[in-house]
């Protein structure tokens, strides 16, 4: 708002103050000298006048509270949509970094060639990759690893299904693929499983 539009309330001078207490006088003068009733026709009409005053103080009043109560959820509102869309913001980010998460855990897994890499490079990347799934978990992602619990098929993706020989392990996920990750508990991408399958 510019300084032009600032409106300023004049605190009211004591010549203004003493006008009113003047014309609220005169009113009930008024009500008192209309006529020359007698003093319980007065005494009843200013108490009608006192009823309708405070009638009318209760209405405005009542109106200023049903106005704050709208602005204060409006606000309320207006702050959990913000919230809604930083949320969905992030959640397109993290699904766009998942694959560079992937790629990290793809060439960690490959020991035999990662052993061969330079020791002191090698606990760089590795610390690099830890600082990024950190980060990532601060605001919200989760890795899932099903890795030896029960096939689910609302959560999981079965890549293969493999013979067992131990009836324990029918429907166990017997080797992790690539791992999921959710975000809020909403699933961003289901991790990848081979699950055990027994038959007699």
């Amino acid at each position: 708002m510019n300084d032009q539009d600032d409106v300023t309330i004049e605190p009211e001078s004591d010549k203004d103050s003493h006008k009113k207490e003047e014309k609220s006088t005169e009113d009930v003068e008024d009500v008192v000298m209309e006529d020359d009733s007698e003093p319980q026709d007065q005494v009843k009409k200013l108490r009608e006048k006192l009823k309708k005053c405070v009638e009318e103080k209760q209405e405005y009043l009542t109106g200023w509270q049903k106005e704050r109560a709208d602005f204060l959820n409006a606000r309320k509102r207006d702050e959990e949509s913000n919230k809604q869309f930083v949320k969905f913001a992030n959640e397109n980010l993290i699904s766009e970094i998942i694959p560079v998460l992937d790629s990290f855990t793809m060439a960690f897994g490959n020991k035999e060639a990662w052993e061969k890499v330079d020791k002191n490079w090698r606990i760089g990347v590795e610390y690099i990759a830890n600082q990024l799934k950190k980060v990532l978990e601060d605001n919200g992602m989760k890795e899932i690893d099903p890795s030896n619990q029960k096939f689910d098929p609302m959560r999981d993706e079965a890549i293969e299904f493999e013979p067992v020989t131990d009836e324990s392990k029918d429907n166990m996920i017997t080797t992790v693929i690539q791992k999921g990750y959710s975000y809020h508990g909403k699933m961003l991408k289901a991790p990848k499983v081979k699950v055990g399958e027994f038959k007699k």
